[in-house]
């Protein structure tokens, strides 16, 4: 088992641009503007007679309690001074989730709430790396920032593969979803999935906004993905904590398994990853083979 990515010739380097935290803020709020329509929030719609899609800046404005003037220096990335009274009323004008009203609070007050991108590697602590080994037929895993993985025990290696064997900068969800076939055939529901890592890096963003590696990497996938630009340009955030992933296993074939997040109460920017089996489901059984199989899984089935 691995416990953290160590630095490689595949690394960004410290010196890359990072994200402009004005741009991002002005582009969230227009996105979020846009998927409002004035019937959502009890407005008149004159339909095909509108210029722009979803509500207009006036309009947000007068929900929100503000002058247009007001939001409209918002909406154009300059948050310095606004309250967080401000930010709560347009939020709930907006409708946000409030994972978007984290992220819209994150970009707008930068320079007073931002979390510095820490300098060293991302750490996990022993103790959490013997809870892994010590989950026996469960598949778990830690992730960080950027999606990266941190640390993964014996039956993670065998649904997913064995990520011992790359290099510490592709172990990432991000690369291994947006980059890799074996992984877009794994996951039935493939496209849901890469929502959910962009979702997540856009929150990271808003966390880190000045994190070089995150920056280098959304250039990467922005350049090597039409599907990933398509994703991040819709400026989405989310935190999903459980659900069900259903996966084409190259050797067990067909498993719908349920996953758990447990964020490390040490540590909010990792995440105890779980998945298992209803009791007695084929997909139980599947994961029983994985468990008997183990690293190997990823290469050869034993013959029978």
């Amino acid at each position: 088992m691995e416990d953290q990515p160590q630095p490689s010739a595949a690394t960004p380097a410290p010196a890359s641009p990072t994200l402009d935290r004005r741009a991002e803020l002005s582009e969230f709020l227009r996105t979020r503007r846009a998927r409002l329509r004035p019937s959502d929030v009890g407005l008149p719609d004159f339909g095909r007679h509108r210029r722009v899609p979803g509500l207009r800046r006036e309009e947000l404005a007068q929900l929100a309690g503000v002058s247009v003037a007001y939001y409209t220096r918002l909406e154009q990335g300059n948050g310095r001074n606004v309250s967080a009274e401000v930010l709560d009323s347009i939020a709930r004008a907006l409708r946000l989730t409030d994972a978007e009203h984290a992220h819209l609070t994150h970009l707008a007050k930068g320079k007073q709430h931002k979390k510095k991108a820490p300098a060293r590697p991302q750490q996990v602590r022993g103790s959490l790396g013997q809870l892994l080994e010590s989950m026996e037929g469960v598949p778990a895993y830690i992730v960080g920032r950027r999606s990266e993985i941190l640390a993964w025990n014996r039956m993670a290696a065998a649904l997913f593969g064995d990520w011992a064997e790359l290099p510490a900068a592709e172990r990432n969800w991000a690369r291994l979803t947006f980059l890799r076939p074996d992984y877009r055939e794994l996951f039935v529901e493939w496209e849901q999935k890469a929502i959910d890592i962009v979702c997540q890096l856009r929150m990271d963003a808003g966390c880190y906004p000045d994190d070089p590696r995150l920056s280098a990497l959304v250039g990467e996938l922005s350049v090597k993905s039409e599907e990933f630009r398509r994703l991040w340009a819709t400026h989405d955030v989310k935190e999903k904590s459980y659900g069900v992933k259903r996966m084409h296993h190259p050797l067990v074939g067909e498993l719908s398994l349920n996953y758990e997040s447990f964020r490390m109460a040490g540590d909010q920017d990792q995440a105890l990853v779980t998945y298992h089996a209803e009791p007695g489901s084929a997909s139980a059984e599947a994961l029983r083979l994985l468990a008997s199989w183990g690293t190997d899984a990823t290469r050869v089935a034993p013959a029978p």
